[in-house]
């Protein structure tokens, strides 16, 4: 009598794993297609299973997001600062290309984490090797904002064109007449709908042309010898002499 093959080991369940499968989720169908419920499916378990590794579906969220950070590895460039970090930059680019959900995560994070800072920390590490001093690199910082993290966000969505050829005449021609700089600035340039933040303008050449524009003026003030000025309602700037 031949013995029954015994049973394949089930891989275990561990807080890499949960987090990998979680990546893999949103990759696939989009951040709004992960719950716990579904994660659990997926990894053949029950949702409390979920609950050892993580608390809830923030700390979940928290955990993608670091992973995702830390998979921003920029290129070694030439010793220049202002290459440097726009490389850092734009490695942050390709890899958020790579996890298209992942901004909107990024966006509802209350806090930095150790990840995080540790990409703040090679960025302003490689300002003020530049010589850049410490007040400037705090403005360069914010001004890069959100594309520090490979991506920028507009104000207001770019809304969905009309499919009737009538309508979007009608439209353009409402346009045209009440609104006709922002007509011609939007047509000035070419448009395309799969970006990292949603339908709109040619998202890869408005990041790098707003990175450069940055730059190029941090650059700039440098080299002028900039210095805070005082504050717009007469107080000290904090550090000021």
């Amino acid at each position: 009598m031949t013995p029954a093959s015994a049973p394949a080991a089930r891989t275990p369940l561990n807080r890499a794993r949960v987090v990998a499968e979680a990546l893999a989720t949103a990759d696939e169908a989009g951040l709004e297609s992960l719950s716990m419920r579904s994660l659990a499916d997926r990894l053949g378990v029950v949702p409390m299973a979920l609950y050892k590794h993580v608390s809830n579906k923030e700390e979940l969220l928290d955990a993608m997001v670091d992973a995702v950070i830390r998979e921003i590895q920029p290129r070694d460039v030439a010793d220049d600062w202002k290459e440097a970090a726009r490389e850092q930059v734009m490695a942050a680019r390709r890899t958020m290309l790579q996890h298209p959900w992942a901004w909107r995560a990024i966006e509802t994070r209350e806090a930095p984490s150790p990840a995080a800072l540790d990409r703040m920390e090679a960025m302003i590490g490689t300002l003020r090797s530049g010589g850049l001093s410490a007040p400037l690199v705090h403005h360069v910082m914010h001004t890069l904002g959100s594309r520090l993290w490979g991506f920028s966000q507009e104000v207001f969505a770019t809304g969905p064109q009309p499919t009737d050829p009538q309508a979007a005449q009608e439209a353009m021609e409402m346009m045209a007449a009440r609104w006709p700089s922002v007509l011609e600035s939007a047509m000035s340039t070419l448009h395309q709908q799969d970006t990292a933040v949603g339908p709109g303008c040619d998202d890869e050449t408005e990041f790098t042309f707003a990175l450069d524009l940055i730059l190029d003026a941090a650059e700039r003030l440098h080299t002028q010898g900039w210095t805070p000025g005082p504050r717009s309602d007469g107080a000290t700037r904090v550090g000021a002499p």
